[in-house]
């Protein structure tokens, strides 16, 4: 079996199946600010300056128009998003915010279900959230229970103030680790009116606990020493020690979700060189901030209906069926996908149920 120490399995979870803090990543994909604290001057260069040619791991669509686009969060944080609009679209849309999977950007899964959406009569938007990909916030690669979730609310600030979008019919995606961050907004913004959470994690419960609940309280206690003695390192150093990113090289006892991992983000298939999890990870003391905060302690008071939608052989199942019991009336559904993992509901489109996704939304968003 494959162990990991305690504070590894934290570097593992907010990696996203990262297996050691200290493995080796090419550095000739990261970015130069990878891992520096950058200055509010080189964050405003880096959102206004998006990248303007076709960057993702998808082919483009000629069903609908994409453009960039940028918005403020409530932190004062801009964020950076693809924006997708059915051709010879006309009046007011329904609209869709998607973002995940966690340590993934725009280029990647939430732009495939953004666009595929948009072919299907949807205004949708693909947002890289705070602190990562093309969007603003420093230290770089820092994850937050609160602000990520306030990243939802600011993708619906934008679109409903747009005048294609119809303002009363929005709702968001969210996919892996924005699963959560997704329940979550939509427990406390009445505005979203409709919530899928895709091959979910709880990452405040994963990051807390451990897999499968496996971490107790002297654990989280030594973590925390762990992570405090890195937050001193790191203000000595004047620098953000990273947890990294999936392995370069896979061990050979690695488990079959590891091996999932590698085959999206290490390989042609989802590689890309603003993906976190392709590339050297998140911050490390990220996880502090999510061993205290349980962001779905509120879902049960969720009114709108919520779509839960999980590979039946994925390791982190267990999220979707929990959080399933936990949210209240008949708004809510399970879809579980025959045969599929974890990874499988990033791009196999073969398995992606699309058709469930738009009945769902044409009969949440009336």
């Amino acid at each position: 079996m494959y162990k990991i120490s305690p504070l590894k399995s934290i570097v593992a979870i907010l990696g996203i199946a990262t297996l050691a803090s200290g493995t080796s990543v090419s550095s000739q994909n990261l970015p130069e600010t990878h891992g520096k604290l950058q200055t509010n001057r080189e964050i405003s260069m880096q959102t206004s300056n998006l990248t303007s040619e076709w960057d993702k791991t998808f082919q483009k669509s000629d069903r609908v128009n994409h453009s960039k686009v940028t918005f403020t969060n409530r932190y004062g944080i801009t964020l950076a998003a693809d924006l997708y609009v059915p051709k010879n679209a006309n009046g007011k849309l329904p609209a869709i915010a998607i973002s995940g999977p966690f340590g993934a950007v725009k280029e990647q899964v939430s732009g495939l279900y953004a666009q595929t959406m948009a072919e299907r009569g949807f205004l949708t938007i693909a947002f890289d959230p705070s602190y990562t990909g093309e969007s603003g916030g420093e230290p770089r690669f820092v994850a937050s229970p609160d602000i990520n979730t306030e990243d939802f609310s600011a993708a619906v600030d934008f679109l409903s103030l747009r005048d294609d979008v119809d303002p009363e019919r929005i709702g968001i995606i969210g996919i892996c680790g924005w699963g959560g961050f997704a329940l979550n907004a939509a427990a406390n913004d009445p505005r979203i009116r409709a919530t899928v959470a895709s091959t979910m994690y709880d990452m405040s419960r994963v990051t807390a606990r451990g897999y499968f609940d496996s971490i107790d309280a002297e654990k989280r206690y030594e973590l925390r020493k762990q992570l405090n003695e890195q937050r001193t390192a790191d203000a000595r150093n004047g620098t953000y020690a990273l947890a990294g990113g999936v392995p370069d090289t896979l061990p050979d006892d690695a488990p079959q979700f590891v091996k999932d991992y590698y085959a999206y983000y290490k390989t042609p298939r989802g590689y890309h060189k603003r993906s976190l999890n392709s590339n050297n990870g998140w911050n490390r003391t990220s996880s502090l901030s999510f061993m205290n905060m349980p962001i779905l302690t509120y879902i049960d008071e969720i009114r709108s209906p919520v779509l839960l939608i999980h590979g039946e052989k994925a390791h982190s199942r267990y999220f979707s069926e929990d959080t399933f019991k936990k949210l209240k009336g008949n708004n809510k559904e399970l879809m579980i996908i025959p045969g599929a993992n974890h990874t499988d509901l990033y791009d196999r489109t073969d398995i992606i149920p699309f058709d469930k996704l738009e009945t769902f939304f044409r009969t949440s968003l009336k």
